[in-house]
């Protein structure tokens, strides 16, 4: 039972005037006779809010930052409902408008749209409906809640589509459907065609040269069929925030960017792709992973506050990549890595090519050039070191035959992808 705003307060206006001019201990007795009276009139006219039923519709996922729809059909089989209806849902499922007024006629229904605009990746889940049933003056009303269940999906945003277009123009010049200076350079034979001029001498076929008036160039194609498996750190490091042009994200929603901008690239290239999230156990896992699979599986996916068990992870993807592949495994340049991670590289390397991107903080190579005062010079001096220990884990690993990429956050899902199709080129997945 509450008092509604404007119809209560003009009731309990008009109550306090008679009373004032009535006796003291009779206006009283008034008051109290005639608010009893519209509190019990309203309770017993207002329709009932514990037979409501809902039913829900409308979208079970979406990407973090776009606007999605759920509809929310309140059934009423009691007397006509007049009031205001909430449907609570969690802070970060960014529902536009939670509180609307309803009219429901009797044994009749009522579909409400609820518009939603997620703020964080994961499932944004429904909390309750709460629905207030005024009465007839307008006095008091009934309110009640019901579990109405529902979860919508946030999708990790994917900015980094952007660089798609760009990327496979790049692949289509690589596989030579395009003409380009290096006419589909790679290491798969292709076909052989008349040489023109620009090719590479080194191309010509000698022996089919002989046998034709014309001389004969071998045609070359980027390796298909190769395995790619994307292995993402989802430890402590990856909880930490870094700043870029979007806001600071944790270092995971980076990752993620480049995986699945990685991932895009190399289904359009023909590879398979594997995905594999990791802690200290297995995560998620995605055999043969498509696009939409994919973002599926890392919607839900959040750092856990544990070490990264680089062994677990370096047999787990012995165990599952069956044939030679290309590793990327996407973690932080940490100074523990030199004893968890690199004595397990021998192991590693004999069967697979590894390539580890990290993220790099924009704020620290802010602070590397601050020279303003004291304290930004001490602060400059910590953030070179953190500079230097990064430059040094990068030597060493490619001391062991493994490519890194270290990138700010806005940079790193290109510098990723370009890597990547640099090694395709080269033959070297």
């Amino acid at each position: 039972m509450a008092l509604t705003d404007r119809a209560g307060l003009l009731a309990l206006i008009g109550v306090l005037v008679v009373g004032l001019l009535l006796p003291s201990w009779q206006g009283i007795l008034v008051v109290f006779l005639v608010l009893v009276s519209c509190v019990v009139v309203d309770l017993l006219l207002a329709a009932g809010v514990r037979r409501l039923t809902f039913t829900r519709a409308g979208s079970t996922s979406v990407r973090t930052g776009e606007l999605c729809t759920v509809q929310l059909t309140v059934h009423n089989p009691g007397r006509r409902l007049r009031g205001v209806l909430r449907d609570a849902w969690a802070p970060s499922a960014g529902v536009v408008a939670d509180r609307v007024a309803v009219d429901v006629p009797a044994n009749g229904s009522r579909v409400l749209s609820f518009e939603l605009r997620p703020v964080r990746r994961g499932d944004r889940v429904a909390d309750r409906v709460t629905v207030r049933s005024v009465g007839p003056l307008g006095v008091a009303a009934r309110q009640g809640s019901h579990v109405v269940p529902w979860t919508v999906r946030a999708l990790p945003p994917f900015h980094s589509r952007r660089h798609l277009p760009p990327l496979l123009e790049r692949l289509r010049e690589l596989d030579g459907r395009r003409a380009s200076l290096i006419r589909g350079a790679g290491t798969e034979f292709d076909s052989l065609r008349t040489y023109v001029i620009g090719d590479d001498v080194r191309s010509i076929d000698w022996r089919a040269s002989a046998r034709s008036s014309d001389v004969v160039v071998r045609t070359w194609r980027p390796e298909r069929d190769r395995q790619v498996t994307i292995v993402l750190d989802t430890a402590r490091t990856a909880a930490g925030r870094v700043s870029g042009a979007l806001g600071g994200l944790p270092r995971l929603d980076t990752s993620m960017d480049a995986a699945l901008l990685l991932s895009a690239l190399a289904s359009h290239a023909r590879d398979q792709v594997d995905f594999l999230a990791f802690s200290h156990k297995v995560r998620a896992s995605v055999p043969r992973a498509t696009l939409p699979v994919l973002v599926q599986a890392m919607a839900p996916l959040e750092a856990e506050l544990v070490e990264f068990d680089a062994r677990g992870v370096v047999a787990e993807v012995l165990r599952r990549a069956g044939r030679r592949s290309l590793v990327v495994l996407l973690t932080s340049l940490e100074p523990s890595i030199e004893h968890s991670l690199v004595p397990l590289l021998p192991a590693l390397a004999t069967r697979h090519r590894l390539l580890i991107a990290s993220v790099s903080d924009p704020a620290v190579h802010a602070m590397a050039a601050g020279r303003g005062d004291l304290e930004s010079v001490y602060a400059a001096a910590a953030a070179e070191r953190v500079l230097a220990e990064r430059r040094h884990l990068t030597a060493l690993l490619a001391r062991h035959g493994v490519d890194v990429v270290d990138a700010l956050p806005d940079d790193l899902p290109r510098a990723l992808a370009d890597r990547y199709l640099s090694l395709k080129a080269a033959g070297k997945l």
